[in-house]
């Protein structure tokens, strides 16, 4: 099974409710000891970070043409806690309720979960503007997508 690096961030100016952007990076060395990369990147007209942070998440996840393990690098403790803690089985037991009611960004969520079903995962958080420097790569995607003219809608994701 072929192992996939996703690194991901997301950016939303003006959160809630500004324009946001998403920024993924796909890793991956062949056979041959060649790295392979490709990037990801999206801006929206009125978003939150946090969907944007699932949004990378998804976008490099759905680029993923067969089944792959995946180590998931992010900044974002809401998707990697998501997965490391179990939220998730939990918010699905409930009927997609939390602790402090219904869970936001349900329909992202579902999509993460069916983009992530053929891989096998492993979420693994950075700490964000520290020098890492897939990070900070990802970041610079984000915020420029966000600051970007040429911006999509939520109806535009689907």
């Amino acid at each position: 099974m072929l192992e996939v690096t996703l690194y991901t961030d997301g950016s939303a100016r003006g959160n809630p409710d500004g324009p946001g952007g998403y920024g993924a990076v796909l890793q991956f060395v062949d056979s041959r000891g060649v790295l392979h990369e490709r990037e990801l990147s999206a801006g929206y007209r009125r978003t939150t970070n946090n969907r944007m942070e699932l949004m990378a998440v998804i976008a490099g996840l759905e680029a993923l043409t067969k089944p792959c393990r995946v180590s998931v690098v992010s900044d974002s403790r809401y998707v990697t806690e998501a997965f490391n803690q179990n939220w998730i089985e939990g918010w699905l037991k409930k009927g997609w309720k939390g602790a402090s009611g219904p869970v936001k960004n349900v329909d992202l969520w579902k999509r993460l979960l069916k983009a992530a079903a053929p891989h096998e995962l492993h979420f693994t958080w950075v700490r964000g503007h520290a020098g890492h420097p897939e990070n900070e790569r990802c970041d610079r995607l984000a915020t420029s997508a966000a600051d970007g003219t040429n911006l999509l809608t939520d109806e535009q994701v689907e």
